[in-house]
């Protein structure tokens, strides 16, 4: 694909009247991606930590598109009580729900617990993320199109699912749970795209990755040497800004031809950078048994089943 033929935001379809969720909304990937969505006429919920920085970010989007249809709501992903009360509140307020951006992440900090004891990289990156959806999902189903675009990254290769030590208290390498994390998205996304499948609900699940995206996650969270090799050299060196890091998750949430199951990632060198496209997920992250595993275990630790409607 020649850099003439890359998909830009510009072939976004007309989004005007379909509802999206982005989590991470101020801020990277997800400030670019809601800032793409708003500008073809979407209604974008933030979906931040921070109300003080989603509202900074939809002064600064405003700014340029005076029209965009823009809200912020609070959501802590790492809080499961904030992420029920995020989406019963949704349910009060919106009928439908067509597009869920599972974008926000952490990465690399000092080990630490969530508020409901798990440790913080899983429960924000995967176990939020994993309820989030599934607490949505009657409302995806009411959907035009409907889609869950979940964020993984190039790192999932490398990652291995700690079904013994999930919180780290035997032994924490912060990279190690953050590859766990993304390679825990990869497995989710793959496993609800085949639950949806069998199902035979309407909602599509899809993966993207962002290649290597120059964002505040390798700058503000990595610890120690973590946060040199990434701030200090792997950002000015090799990174691309996050206009063009999202592009795979835009790509993901609104083009037509996207299938469920698919994993969109950029297309140049070692997949760090350039236009969306196709990309493989490992073996682990698309085997059944380790999908089942998962499912079961973020079940248990979230209390929340997923209502699959019934197959005709």
């Amino acid at each position: 694909m020649t850099e003439q033929q890359r998909w830009t935001p510009d072939q976004i379809p007309d989004q005007t009247k379909r509802v999206f969720v982005v989590t991470g909304a101020n801020s990277g990937l997800g400030l670019a991606t809601t800032r793409a969505l708003a500008r073809r006429g979407g209604h974008v919920i933030l979906a931040v930590r921070d109300e003080g920085k989603g509202h900074r970010a939809v002064a600064e989007i405003t700014a340029e598109q005076p029209s965009a249809d823009l809200e912020v709501r609070h959501l802590d992903l790492a809080d499961l009580d904030s992420v029920r009360a995020f989406a019963d509140q949704l349910h009060t307020d919106h009928p439908r729900l067509d597009v869920l951006v599972n974008n926000a992440g952490v990465m690399a900090p000092p080990r630490s617990l969530s508020e409901q004891g798990h440790e913080l990289q899983f429960a924000c990156n995967h176990l939020g993320h994993f309820a989030l959806t599934g607490l949505l999902l009657d409302l995806l189903a009411a959907g035009h199109d409907p889609r869950v675009v979940t964020v993984s990254s190039i790192n999932h290769r490398q990652g291995r699912i700690h079904f013994d030590d999930l919180g780290g208290e035997r032994s924490y390498k912060p990279m190690a749970f953050y590859n766990q994390s993304k390679l825990a998205n990869a497995v989710f996304g793959r496993e609800l795209h085949r639950r949806l499948t069998e199902a035979g609900s309407p909602v599509r699940s899809v993966l993207a990755h962002p290649g290597y995206t120059a964002t505040n996650l390798q700058t503000s969270a990595p610890i120690g040497l973590w946060r040199v090799v990434f701030g200090r050299i792997g950002n000015p060196l090799f990174a691309q800004p996050p206009a063009h890091g999202a592009l795979p998750q835009l790509y993901a949430a609104t083009d037509p031809s996207v299938e469920g199951g698919q994993f969109i990632g950029p297309d140049g060198l070692a997949e760090l950078r350039g236009g969306p496209t196709r990309v493989r997920l490992s073996p682990t992250a698309s085997d059944a048994e380790t999908g089942r595993r998962l499912w079961e275990v973020s079940e248990e630790l979230t209390d929340v089943r997923f209502v699959f409607p019934t197959p005709v």
